[in-house]
């Protein structure tokens, strides 16, 4: 019997973009006009809790807007995970929830989640779905801490490392979707990969500034060239496997 391939897939803004939902950096760097150090770094949370919690939660308000769906690239990972099964790990620059919408099961979002909270003292992460400030305490301390935005901030370690690298390592197939290829350590996962012996894919509406780093790049929107590209895995398993 014809072995699943390990596929691993990031993906960034560009996936979300055409959900309508806002990306949090513009071309000019800015957070929805902030710049990234007013609101994205634990010295802007120390400096200005306000504006933060407030950034926060605007960006959660939005998610929750009705007219924000999953598109056909959301889709097609979806199907790709009920294709592979555990041989499918999907990582996610994203904050929104718009994989787990489309069907997505076994999301790892190494940036953290706008629908969740973490505990300032523990460390503890639970769903939060409506907005909070200061005030809003924890319940798994003694002593009730104050939540911040389960959001990993610049100066900060991305989430489930251990586990990224691990699947990495084992990949047959690494696709990069969406991504600007400049944020680190997302844009160096295409060379692990690849030192790995992994065949590496950029879906992209434009090129990543590592582009370079990849064995194909296929350009336009995450919508149309996503479900193409997860109809050519499925198909090519499929006869194999007969």
């Amino acid at each position: 019997m014809y072995a699943k391939p390990n596929v691993v897939v990031l993906t960034g803004a560009g996936v979300s973009a055409e959900s309508g939902l806002k990306t949090f950096r513009d071309n000019n760097g800015l957070w929805e006009q902030h710049k990234v150090e007013e609101v994205a770094t634990p010295q802007a949370f120390s400096a200005n809790p306000a504006l933060v919690y407030r950034f926060y939660n605007d960006r959660r308000a939005q998610l929750a807007d009705g007219a924000i769906k999953p598109n056909a690239a959301h889709l097609a990972l979806a199907q790709l995970e009920k294709a592979l099964g555990e041989q499918l790990t999907l990582i996610t620059q994203n904050v929104d929830n718009l994989h787990e919408r489309a069907g997505s099961t076994r999301v790892l979002h190494m940036h953290g989640e706008l629908l969740s909270s973490r505990c300032t003292g523990s460390g503890h992460r639970q769903v939060c779905t409506v907005a909070f400030d200061r005030k809003t305490r924890c319940q798994c301390c003694a002593e009730p801490r104050p939540l911040r935005p389960d959001i990993v901030w610049f100066g900060e370690t991305p989430l489930h490392m251990d586990t990224i690298i691990m699947a990495l390592s084992r990949a047959d197939i690494f696709i990069a979707i969406g991504t600007s290829g400049d944020v680190y350590p997302a844009a160096g996962f295409v060379q692990l990969a690849s030192e790995s012996g992994a065949k590496t894919v950029e879906l992209n509406l434009a090129a990543g500034t590592n582009q370079r780093y990849f064995d194909e790049a296929i350009e336009g929107p995450a919508s149309e060239v996503v479900p193409a590209y997860v109809h050519q895995i499925i198909t090519a398993f499929n006869d194999k496997g007969r």
